[in-house]
């Protein structure tokens, strides 16, 4: 169910309702809702792919079981976890990146006179494979490091595993944080709570359909015909897709937090306004926090993390980040934007860049050469080849072009100016001047209401309504 979309707009105060008018003694029934919920809403997509979502929920959920008790009576399980977790995510191994290895095979051959491939596969890729895979990996890797209990209750895990406001685009929960709520009995509706979880849902919606799908009718003019338009042009449409996809991602995590939140559950914060961030270090601590302390907890602190040598150290961020590159896609330009977050790490760690500065001017330089790095390197995640990503880099510092900037629709700019201003605003007070933004939290009540009205007037009178699929959605 794609937040910005009609289905969504009909179905979830159904969804709310019949959630709360079931009694809270009756936690087990609920759960057993929620969960027959969160199948019918996969259902809706691919229905047949609904068998993967139970495959690997089945196998981490036994394999969790079973090395529980293995370690318990005889101190071992370590073969058990390998098998288990080879199973787990050998769905996401052939839908995601059978072909791409396919076709990487196939080009190595040719370079040396051979022609030879494996059959390809024309299948789609599962909605949201990557998250629920990593998120059921996560909770299987924290039963045998005992750093949680298997869970006995299937229905339970099954909707951990599942829960529809996460599954499609995270965050990637923590089995230590959401199993205790889905646990628990709620005898009461927390108002404060869903209070807090609709602003979230009004804003994030903000961001996707006034500011990200916005945007990207700029940035889908201008990249796939990079050759047609001026290196302003294309460096103009480069800021917007950072922009783009920051809106859309925050956008719909935040949402999915706000579902979550009228519902009664936390789920994981995954944005802290990364483009504040004073370098590619501390921007990964903002940008898709539930992904980074994911890799960190289950790559990097196993590699070794920083209880090592410096070029070991080294070695285990560059591999952190390539797998990161890697779990956002088949495709060799993922690969090379995972690569230059990790080789900028290693850079900033090298010169002791990673720690903030405190004075201001120094601040705002920084803030502005991180930004500039991330949208830079966005270019290849956005592209669909290498050659691309570079030819749209070398038409941005041709300087033999002419120098004009292409606007298309003056409204369409109008309206993605005013957007980002507003966004910029929001972020910039939340970053600086913390409960100062007079909008949405404001004491007044009025002031509150008229925030409310004014942004859903914006999102009704200036919204893209597409019902495009979230970016990460397709990860």
């Amino acid at each position: 169910m794609i937040y910005n979309s009609f289905n969504f707009i009909v179905l979830f105060p159904i969804i709310f309702l019949g959630y709360y008018m079931i009694p809270g003694r009756f936690h087990r029934v609920r759960n057993l809702y929620l969960l027959l919920v969160s199948y019918l809403i996969y259902l809706n997509w691919i229905p047949a792919y609904a068998l993967i979502l139970l495959g690997v929920t089945l196998v981490t959920y036994a394999g969790a079981y079973i090395i529980e008790k293995k370690k318990i009576s005889t101190g071992g399980g370590k073969i058990l976890f390998v098998a288990s977790l080879i199973f787990a995510i050998l769905p996401l191994l052939i839908f995601k990146y059978y072909n791409f290895l396919n076709a990487t095979i196939r080009d190595g051959l040719a370079t040396i006179g051979m022609d030879w491939q494996l059959q390809g596969l024309n299948w789609a890729i599962p909605l949201g494979i990557s998250f629920f895979t990593f998120q059921a990996v996560g909770y299987m890797a924290d039963v045998y490091e005992n750093r949680v209990k298997a869970e006995k209750n299937f229905i339970d895990y099954a909707l951990f595993i599942s829960f529809f406001p996460s599954i499609v685009s995270g965050p990637i929960n923590k089995a230590s944080l959401l199993l205790p709520q889905i646990k628990e009995e709620r005898h009461y509706f927390d108002y404060q709570k869903a209070v807090a979880g609709l602003k979230m849902l009004l804003w994030g919606m903000f961001m996707k359909v006034v500011v990200a799908d916005r945007v990207a009718l700029y940035v889908d003019t201008v990249l796939p015909h990079y050759e047609n338009y001026t290196g302003v042009t294309c460096f103009l449409a480069s800021i917007f897709y950072s922009i783009q996809i920051y809106a859309d991602f925050a956008g719909y995590s935040l949402m999915a937090l706000g579902v979550g939140k009228t519902l009664g559950f936390d789920l994981t914060e995954n944005f802290r306004r990364p483009y504040f961030s004073q370098s590619i270090t501390e921007f990964w601590r903002r940008w898709h926090i539930s992904l980074s302390t994911w890799l960190k907890d289950y790559i990097y602190i196993p590699l070794g993390g920083s209880r090592c040598s410096k070029l070991r150290n080294y070695w285990n961020i560059f591999v952190t980040f390539l797998v990161s590159g890697i779990w956002h896609g088949a495709n060799w330009t993922f690969i090379a934007w995972g690569v230059m977050h990790g080789i900028c790490q290693i850079v900033e760690k090298a010169l002791g860049l990673q720690k903030g500065a405190e004075k201001s001017g120094l601040r705002a330089i920084r803030i502005g050469i991180t930004f500039l790095v991330a949208n830079f390197a966005w270019i290849f995640f956005r592209m669909p080849t290498l050659s691309e990503g570079l030819g749209v880099i070398t038409r941005i510092f041709d300087w033999t072009l002419p120098k004009g900037i292409f606007v298309g629709s003056m409204t369409d700019m109008a309206f993605i100016a005013m957007g980002i201003l507003i966004l910029f605003i929001k972020d910039y007070t939340d970053e600086f001047m913390p409960g100062r933004f007079l909008a949405l939290d404001n004491s007044s009540r009025i002031i509150r209401w008229c925030s409310y009205i004014v942004i859903m007037s914006l999102i009704l009178l200036t919204g893209v309504f597409s019902a495009d699929q979230f970016i990460y959605a397709n990860f």
